[in-house]
C-alpha cells in the first residue's frame, strides 16, 4: 500500500498553472496583477456585467478548463478565516446566489467561522482535521469522475468526490 506522501507525488505530477479569470470575478473580489491571488475588498468595483461575472455570490473561476484527462493546483489558505475552494461545472449559474454543492455543478471543501471545515457533497458532511492546512492541493481525474482534496504539508486526503463524469469543469472555483 502506497504511503500519503507517495500518493500525494503521484498527483502532484499532473500539476497545471492556474490563473483567475477576472472576467468571472465578483465586483467585490480583487484579483492581483498576476491574476494568482484573490482576496475581498471592501467596495464593488465597477465591472461591466456580462454573463460570465458571478453577480450574487462572491465567486472566481480559473481561466482553465477540461473535459478529460487527470489535473492538479494548489491553493494557499494559510492564515485565512473563510474560504471555499474547488471545481465547478462549466455551466453553472452565475446570476443568482447558490449554494457551491454538486447538485448546483460545484465540488468543494471550504472554512467558515476560523475553525469549521465542510465538505457539501448529498448532505453536509464535517470534515475532522488534526490541524488547519497552510496549503490545500486539489486532484482532479476526469476520467474516473473523482476531484480530491490534500492538505500539502501532512500529504492527507481530505475529502475526495467521485462520480463526476460527464461535465466540462472549470480549475479553481474560489470563493472568499
Amino acid at each position: 500500500m502506497p504511503s500519503r506522501l507517495e500518493g500525494l507525488y503521484k498527483v502532484q505530477q499532473f500539476a497545471v498553472d492556474v490563473t483567475l479569470d477576472p472576467n468571472t470575478a465578483h465586483p467585490l473580489l480583487v484579483l492581483s496583477e498576476d491574476r494568482k491571488q484573490v482576496h475581498c475588498g471592501d467596495v464593488k468595483n465597477k465591472l461591466p456585467a456580462t454573463p460570465q461575472r458571478f453577480s450574487k455570490s462572491p465567486n472566481v473561476l480559473g481561466k482553465q478548463s477540461f473535459s478529460s484527462g487527470s489535473s492538479y493546483f494548489e491553493v494557499q489558505v494559510k492564515g485565512k478565516t473563510e474560504w471555499t475552494l474547488g471545481v465547478a461545472q462549466k455551466s453553472i449559474n452565475r446570476k443568482r446566489k447558490i449554494t457551491v454543492c454538486p447538485e448546483n455543478g460545484f465540488w468543494t471543501i471550504w472554512l467558515k467561522n476560523d475553525n469549521v471545515y465542510e465538505a457539501c457533497a448529498d448532505t453536509w458532511i464535517s470534515l475532522s482535521l488534526k490541524h488547519p492546512p497552510q496549503k490545500v492541493g486539489v486532484f482532479v481525474d476526469y476520467d474516473n469522475g473523482l476531484v480530491s482534496f490534500y492538505d500539502v504539508d501532512s500529504a492527507e486526503v481530505l475529502f475526495s468526490f467521485t462520480g463526476l463524469k460527464g461535465y466540462s469543469l472549470n480549475h479553481g472555483n474560489l470563493h472568499v
